[in-house]
C-alpha cells in the first residue's frame, strides 16, 4: 500500500511538472508549434508517466523514512504532537503575515524570502510549542484572572473552584521493582494516588525475562510480579493504562522510566533507592514506597515482642535472619539455631534507612534464662553464708565451737 501510494504520489507530480515546463522545453526545440504535442494533456500526460517510472527508484528509500519518522512520532506523547501541529500552523501564518510586502514587490524576492520565513517561523513555532507544552497546559489566561478578583471565591466566601497546582503529576509509572513488591496494589486501592498508573510494555518485557530466569528466587519475584500486574488489570477500581512507547537506543530500563517520565510529565513510583537518587538528579519526580512506609510505619520499640520465622543465616557469626509480612528485615542473635522455626524474640534496637528498616532482636528465652539465673545466683550467695555459719557453729557431732 505504502509503494502505490508513493508511485502515485511521483505521477500527480509529474502531471504538475509536465504541464508546467514541458512547453518551455517544447519551444526550446522548436516542437512548440504541434498542437496535438504542445497542450496540456499530453505534457501532463507525459511527465507523469516519466516521474511515475524514476519513483521506483525512491520507493526503498523514502519507505525507510517514512519507517523511521513514524517511530519518531509513536514514541510522542499526544500533547507533544498537538501543540507541536498548533504552534507550527501559528509559525506560518505568522510567516505569511509577514512577507505581505514581499508578494507585492514582483521581483526576485517575492520567490526567495517567503520560503525562507516559513521555514524559520515554522521551525520556531514547533520547537516553541514542543518544548513547553506543560506551561501551555497549565496556562489559562481566565483562571488568572479570577484569581485576581476574588482569589478563588464567591461573595459568601465558599471555594468556587480549585486551582491545578503545578506539581501534580497525571502519569505515576510503575518500576519493575515496586511491582514485584506487591505494595503497590493496595496503595492504588486506598485511593491515595491521583491520575492514572502507567504501565510501560518494557516494564512487562523485563518482569517477563525474570520470570524465565534459571535462578529460583528470581523466577518466582517475576512471577509475583506478573501476578501483581493481573491483580491490577482486574481490579476495576484501578485507574491504570499501558504505554508501547519504547526506547531502543537507552538499554537500561531505569534510563528508560526517566526519559518517559520526562516526555509525559509523569512521576515515577519505586522502592529502589539508587532509583531515587537518579531521579533527583535528573530532575524527575520519584514517589518511593519505602519512604512512605516508614513515615505510616508505627516505632518498633526495644523491649516489645514478635514472633517470627528465621529463614536463613546472617552475616554475622551464629546470627539469623527472619523477615516480616511487610519485608522489614529482623536480625536475630543466635538464630542460626532456629532455622526454619518460629521463635518469639525481644526487640534490642531498630535501624531505619530510605533502602528499609532493620530490626535487631534476641530469642525470648535467653532474655529468660538470663533473669532465672540472676535470680538464681542471688539465692545461692545467701544460702552458702547460712551453710558456713552453721559449719562454724557446729562440729560433726552436734557439739557448738567456737
Amino acid at each position: 500500500m505504502r509503494k502505490i501510494l508513493i508511485n502515485a504520489i511521483f505521477a500527480l507530480l509529474g502531471i504538475a511538472v509536465g504541464i508546467t515546463f514541458l512547453p518551455a522545453l517544447w519551444a526550446v526545440i522548436g516542437m512548440a508549434d504541434i498542437a496535438w504535442l504542445n497542450n496540456g494533456y499530453v505534457n501532463g500526460l507525459i511527465g507523469g508517466i516519466i516521474l511515475y517510472l524514476f519513483s521506483f527508484l525512491f520507493v526503498k528509500p523514502i519507505s525507510d523514512l517514512n519507517a523511521r519518522i513514524e517511530g519518531y512520532f509513536n514514541t510522542r506523547s499526544p500533547g507533544w504532537i498537538i501543540f507541536g501541529a498548533l504552534f507550527l500552523i501559528g509559525g506560518l501564518i505568522l510567516a505569511n503575515i509577514i512577507s505581505i510586502p514581499f508578494y507585492m514587490m514582483h521581483n526576485i524576492f517575492a520567490n526567495i524570502i517567503p520560503p525562507i520565513l516559513m521555514i524559520i517561523f515554522g521551525f520556531l513555532g514547533f520547537r516553541l510549542g514542543t518544548s513547553r507544552r506543560n506551561d501551555w497546559r497549565s496556562f489559562s489566561l481566565s483562571k488568572r484572572k479570577n484569581n485576581e478578583k476574588n482569589d478563588g471565591l464567591d461573595f459568601n466566601g465558599e471555594i468556587t473552584r480549585r486551582e491545578s497546582k503545578k506539581d501534580f503529576y497525571p502519569y505515576k509509572i510503575l518500576d519493575t521493582s515496586v511491582v514485584i513488591d506487591g505494595r503497590i496494589h493496595q496503595l492504588a486501592q486506598t485511593g491515595f494516588l491521583e491520575g492514572k498508573l502507567m504501565i510501560p510494555d518494557f516494564v512487562v518485557h523485563e518482569l517477563q525475562l525474570i520470570s524465565d530466569s534459571s535462578d529460583n528466587q528470581k523466577r518466582e519475584r517475576g512471577r509475583r510480579g506478573l501476578d501483581i500486574l493481573n491483580e491490577i488489570k482486574m481490579d476495576q477500581t484501578i485507574n491504570y493504562e499501558t504505554t508501547t512507547r519504547d526506547y531502543d537506543n537507552i538499554p537500561e530500563v531505569d534510563m528508560k522510566l526517566l526519559k518517559l517520565a520526562k516526555e509525559i510529565g509523569g512521576a515515577v513510583i519505586t522502592n529502589d533507592y539508587n532509583l531515587s537518587k537518579v531521579s533527583e538528579f535528573q530532575n524527575v519526580q520519584v514517589l518511593n514506597i519505602n519512604e512512605l512506609a516508614k513515615v505510616l510505619k508505627p516505632m518498633v520499640l526495644p523491649g516489645e515482642t514478635m514472633t517470627v520465622n528465621v529463614i536463613k543465616e546472617g552475616t554475622e557469626r551464629e546470627q539469623g535472619v527472619a523477615y516480616l509480612e511487610d519485608g522489614t528485615m529482623v536480625v536475630v542473635e543466635d538464630g542460626k539455631y532456629f532455622i526454619n522455626k518460629k521463635v518469639d524474640v525481644v526487640v534490642t534496637s531498630a535501624l531505619q534507612t530510605d533502602a528499609g528498616k532493620m530490626i535487631f532482636a534476641k530469642p525470648k528465652h535467653s532474655m529468660n534464662g538470663i533473669q532465672e539465673s540472676t535470680k538464681n545466683g542471688s539465692k545461692e550467695k545467701k544460702n552458702p553464708k547460712n551453710n558456713s555459719q552453721n559449719k562454724r557453729g557446729v562440729n560433726r557431732n552436734g557439739k557448738k565451737v567456737r
